[in-house]
């Protein structure tokens, strides 16, 4: 009898223990689904909720709302979720200057934010947080693999283009930081643009020898079916952003053969990916992007911090979100000392799978690659 009451203690001890790990978590999504770059966030959206439609897990909750790709909508609908959905995570914002908006205010309310796109700078260096963690990237690495790879493929004057903005900003940066040539042209343009006839102009008078542009959603979609018409025949080279799964379906046969530097891609050879490819494929529709694939993974990393510890002890939860023990569909996934991945980069190439433009992995531009502000961070 003594050995079925020490028996029956540690499975209710155990039970105990369970329970408090279970602890309700509640998370607060603001991202874009309406108006210019709304196919990204909606991608975000349905691969976080697809990871939360298969863990089934009844403590986890999901409020989701739409920020408009407008700073001030953000902020309001962070301070709706803070102060009245009591929410104990926030995540989904795609756009830089929107996380900049909302984020700093975020984490000094101790609320944990978990990045499923932008990952501005100012994040990672000296501003970076306990609280915070990008689970994408940081803002310039897809851009430093093109950088490298435009050098390793023998380019010399780079015309290179971003919007106006932090990630436009942290991507021209990042591909100076590993380009070895001369830059023809650094060009800026308004964020949301559409018309970009007057850059093509200057790229066709440019004397370069290479086309660096970071386009993301409809951007994107308008530069190339310009750039395509116009008859310019200097070869551009893209983060995924600008290559990404919803563009080339709108952009059509002259994205084929553009190349394009990506943490993802759907041909990664790894079970998790292969699974998460296929089930977003029957859920949804449609092939998943590369937005999808964070979002997938930042549900699957919440999901395993909530197995580990309870949300009410935040430094353990905070321990168990940088154990970073899931399965990523990217494979290996470890967090730098700041909280961004380090992580493979790889040269993606468009091509076309039966009626599907899609992109294929042609090499990796860099290996276990962490971002260039991590010493900054003095967390």
């Amino acid at each position: 009898m003594k050995g079925m009451k020490t028996t029956i203690a540690a499975v209710a001890a155990l039970l105990v223990a369970g329970t408090a790990q279970a602890d309700p978590v509640k998370v607060g999504m603001i991202t874009t689904l309406s108006g210019g770059g709304a196919g990204l966030g909606i991608d975000a959206r349905d691969g976080f909720m697809l990871a939360v439609k298969q863990a089934n897990n009844p403590e986890l909750s999901v409020v989701i709302e739409d920020d408009q790709r407008k700073p001030d909508v953000a902020v309001q609908l962070a301070d709706k979720m803070i102060q009245q959905e009591k929410v104990d995570v926030l995540t989904g914002i795609i756009w830089s200057n929107l996380a900049m908006a909302v984020v700093p205010s975020a984490v000094a309310q101790e609320k944990l934010y978990l990045s499923v796109n932008a990952a501005p700078s100012q994040l990672a260096g000296k501003g970076c947080n306990a609280n915070y963690f990008s689970v994408s990237y940081q803002n310039d690495n897809l851009h430093e693999a093109a950088g490298g790879y435009a050098s390793s493929a023998g380019y010399e004057k780079a015309f290179i283009l971003a919007p106006n903005y932090p990630a436009g900003k942290d991507s021209l940066a990042g591909f100076k930081r590993f380009f070895m040539g001369d830059i023809a042209e650094e060009v800026y343009t308004k964020l949301g643009q559409t018309d970009y006839a007057a850059e093509i102009a200057q790229i066709r008078a440019s004397g370069a020898d290479s086309v660096f542009f970071f386009l993301p959603g409809g951007m994107g979609i308008a530069f190339m079916k310009q750039y395509a018409q116009s008859g310019v025949d200097i070869p551009l080279i893209g983060p995924a952003f600008s290559m990404d799964q919803g563009i080339l379906g709108a952009v059509g046969d002259e994205a084929i053969g553009f190349k394009n530097t990506s943490n993802w891609s759907k041909d990664i050879d790894n079970p998790t990916n292969k699974a998460f490819v296929e089930t977003f494929q029957a859920e949804y529709g449609r092939l998943p992007s590369l937005y999808a694939s964070y979002g997938f993974d930042t549900a699957n990393l919440l999901l395993s911090a909530m197995g580990k510890a309870s949300i009410s002890d935040k430094e353990a939860f905070r321990d168990a979100l940088r154990a970073a023990d899931f399965n990523s569909v990217r494979g290996k996934f470890v967090f730098g000392p700041n909280q961004h991945p380090i992580q493979d980069i790889y040269v993606r190439e468009v091509v076309k799978e039966g009626d599907v433009l899609t992109n294929k992995i042609v090499g990796i531009a860099l290996s276990d690659h962490a971002d260039a502000y991590a010493s900054e961070c003095s967390m």
